[in-house]
């Protein structure tokens, strides 16, 4: 069904139910026709600016209703969204511009440091308001059907060889991943999904994809906080929200000893294994958590514990959205036994095809038709996941992903640092947050804070180490291979446990 040709969602949607709210805040709401004019109305200025079908164009915003306008817009015209983190560092955001070919970046004016440090200049860079708030001035010639297989976003995703991969999202992928949370949460009529996380990240994207498939309204955060979102719940009747434990962990906090209301049926709980505790406090409130596990490459989560399991299988990711597979395999591909450790595979119709413009890295990612994930995980008798690790070397702080080899890639850019290595160390506030080694050039001085400041103007912020430590040598195998295992035990007992002694 991969060639299955459809009618523009968001066109579709607005036929359907016109005067349905399809994006909320606590200042204002706009309906599905609404909505749809307005993007309309965009992508016929961008047309008439020459973006054209296949085209990349990129998107630095933030939560707002223009990043939602421009990712429908350029369905609207059959080119391919390239969604940028917006705490990307300029070089960081210049590279992706180069990787994707993107001959347009939209910014809607709130990172402007961002865009003005781009050198050299890799695309036009245009505001994004200019072209929402002025009439189209030609009649517009915009595609009012998609095809599934036809692709719909590249979104990058750091890699392990220190240099992000644009993951190819096509509509079909969008769409079963869709219907596979309907299938397993279900869609209720009165359904408003808060979206707090980002909507450059796939967790926030898919319930852009929610909204206009299910005609539901999002209410839409332009940032996380714990505050304002307990507030929503309550008192704008907020059914699904998604986080991260950074995030549950909050709102927990800000709820104190109130429950919440009977309307709100699921905290939706991505971002890496959560911490028993926290799920044990979240049971005893009798908050519906709805454990999670998925990828930029599965569309967003693939397996998700079903709402009557959430107790029984406490700390479960639960089992494969229909209709998804997963398996556990050994280093050969062999199909692990339940109990048994190994690498996650899945595959479906939600996950992706491919990563873009990179033919070796595809072809070691997709064998014998599964996608090995690089996780860790194990299934239980009764074929519940159980993730253990999210990737191998895999830093999460605060549901960002931060991989080593892209840090240690920075630090060594450095004049006095001769090689580095990169591990996670528990936090309190985020999880876990980069911890560095890094050797010197010929036992050079060198100070901590020298080293922050030199990753603060290549790396977003949340991958800056937050601890620096100074060794003579760096732990190696016979091949010469960094043994990241050997420098987590390096770490203070603080940092590798969270527990002093």
């Amino acid at each position: 069904m991969t060639d299955t040709v459809m009618p523009h969602w968001l066109r579709k949607r607005a036929e359907l139910t016109p005067d349905r709210v399809a994006v909320e805040t606590f200042e204002a709401a706009v309906t599905f026709r609404e909505l749809n004019e307005s993007t309309r109305n965009l992508a016929a200025n961008l047309q008439a600016y020459g973006i054209k079908e296949g085209d990349r164009v990129a998107l630095l915003m933030g939560n707002s209703l223009a990043m939602i306008q421009s990712y429908h817009a350029l369905a609207y015209l059959g080119a391919i969204a390239v969604p940028l983190n917006t705490r990307l560092t300029p070089a960081e955001i210049a590279w992706q511009l180069e990787d994707s070919g993107a001959s347009l970046l939209l910014h809607d004016g709130s990172k402007l440091d961002s865009v003005h440090g781009l050198e050299p200049r890799r695309a036009e860079v245009r505001a994004v308001r200019d072209w929402i708030s002025t009439p189209a001035r030609h009649p517009a010639r915009l595609k009012e059907t998609i095809r599934l297989d036809e692709p719909h976003t590249i979104i990058y995703t750091s890699g392990t060889t220190g240099r992000p991969k644009g993951v190819i999202l096509s509509h079909g992928n969008h769409w079963w991943s869709a219907v596979g949370s309907a299938l397993n949460l279900g869609v209720n009529f009165d359904d408003k999904w808060l979206a707090a996380v980002p909507l450059f990240h796939v967790s926030g994207l898919s319930i852009l994809m929610k909204s206009v498939i299910y005609g539901m309204p999002v209410f839409l955060q332009e940032r996380f906080e714990a505050k304002a979102v307990n507030e929503a719940i309550f008192s704008r009747r907020v059914t699904i929200v998604s986080v991260v434990t950074a995030m549950m962990t909050k709102l927990l906090d800000d709820l104190g000893d109130q429950a919440y209301p009977a309307w709100f049926r699921c905290m939706l709980l991505g971002g890496g294994p959560a911490p028993m505790p926290l799920l044990e406090k979240a049971k005893a409130k009798g908050i519906p958590v709805f454990q999670t596990y998925g990828l930029s490459e599965t569309a967003s989560q693939i397996v998700t514990l079903a709402p009557e399991y959430m107790m029984e299988k406490i700390g479960s990711a639960g089992k494969p959205l229909f209709p998804a597979e997963i398996k556990i395999v050994d280093d050969s591909g062999k199909e692990r036994r339940p109990g048994e450790e190994g690498e996650i595979v899945v595959k479906g119709p939600n996950v992706t095809k491919g990563y873009w413009q990179r033919p070796e890295a595809t072809a070691e990612a997709w064998r014998d038709g599964w996608f090995h994930t690089g996780d860790i995980g194990v299934l239980d008798d009764d074929g519940f996941l159980y993730v253990l690790d999210r990737r191998k070397d895999l830093i999460i702080s605060g549901g960002e992903n931060v991989y080593p080899a892209e840090v240690e890639a920075a630090l060594v850019g450095h004049p006095l640092i001769e090689e580095a290595g990169v591990v996670g160390a528990v936090d309190d506030v985020w999880g876990q947050v980069p911890a560095a080694f890094i050797v010197t050039k010929n036992g050079a001085k060198l100070a901590a804070e020298d080293v922050e400041a030199f990753c603060r103007n290549r790396l977003a912020g949340y991958k800056v180490p937050k601890h620096v430590f100074f060794v003579d040598r760096l732990p190696r195998n016979a091949s010469g291979k960094l043994l990241r295992r050997k420098l987590v035990e390096r770490l203070p007992s603080k940092l590798r446990t969270g527990v002093d002694g």
